[in-house]
């Protein structure tokens, strides 16, 4: 997804850019597991996460350590970093069992919309802002369609986990809508997705917007049979895939030009 955004724009792909964001990744998905509790789910990729307390938190330590390591490699660009590690802090925060972290529960809109916006600034900002002294109309409208497409995946994983989130007491727009809500909320988002990637094409050629459009016309596809059928398969494989198919395809229609 990183790539992508370097693809697209034509800067550096640096491997100081790609060690943060990876070890970050790293770091971010098993402090987030590590600290939820063992709750019984009927996903086995949910009761497995649960039960390797261990295994999570080894990750959690290599990623922090790879993290710090790379960081340091960009700290002319602390902000940009600082911000990162706060909004990826902050939609696993709640979990600290803590009553100060435990108040967080209670932002409305928070975990869906935190989410989504940091992994579209880790992945299309972040590059933008610490390669690039200025940042061009074109690429501010790229990041909101990356943040629009990948919040509309979000609130399908939300909307499966709406009963268990209600019951730890986690407020966001799904928890606190109905479904007719939650049906609107999701095809606004897609709605953007489009608006921004017609606005695209003052940017990019044909090919490309058919590359960054596939994707948001399978979620589209998949939102309500998402609601029916609640396969790993189907969650982490193929609409997690989704957030990232673009880049492939993106180099599939370079190299058959």
């Amino acid at each position: 997804m990183v790539y992508q955004t370097c693809f697209l724009f034509n800067i550096p792909m640096s491997l100081s850019l790609a060690g943060f964001v990876f070890f970050g990744t790293i770091c971010s998905y098993n402090f987030h597991w590590f600290l939820t509790p063992p709750v019984q789910h009927t996903s086995v990729k949910l009761r497995w996460h649960v039960s390797m307390k261990t295994v999570h938190l080894i990750f959690y330590i290599v990623g922090i350590i790879g993290s710090v390591i790379f960081s340091l490699k960009l700290i002319e660009h602390w902000f940009w970093i600082g911000i990162t590690g706060f909004l990826t802090f902050l939609y696993s925060a709640p979990k600290i069992p803590h009553p100060f972290f435990a108040k967080l529960k209670k932002i409305a809109l928070g975990k869906t919309i935190f989410l989504a916006f940091a992994w579209a600034h880790v992945t299309a900002l972040f590059p933008l802002v610490i390669n690039l002294k200025t940042i061009d109309p074109a690429q501010i409208v790229y990041v909101i369609n990356r943040t629009f497409l990948i919040y509309a995946i979000c609130i399908i994983f939300d909307y499966r986990d709406v009963e268990e989130d209600r019951r730890d007491g986690i407020r966001s727009l799904i928890t606190l809508l109905d479904e007719k809500g939650i049906d609107r909320i999701f095809w606004v988002s897609i709605a953007i997705f489009d608006i921004t990637l017609a606005y695209l094409f003052f940017t990019f050629d044909v090919l490309t917007i058919i590359a960054l459009f596939i994707p948001g016309i399978i979620v589209a596809l998949l939102y309500y049979p998402s609601k029916r059928n609640f396969s790993d398969y189907l969650y982490y494989f193929v609409l997690d895939g989704l957030m990232m198919l673009s880049a492939p395809l993106l180099l599939l229609f370079k190299f058959a030009r």
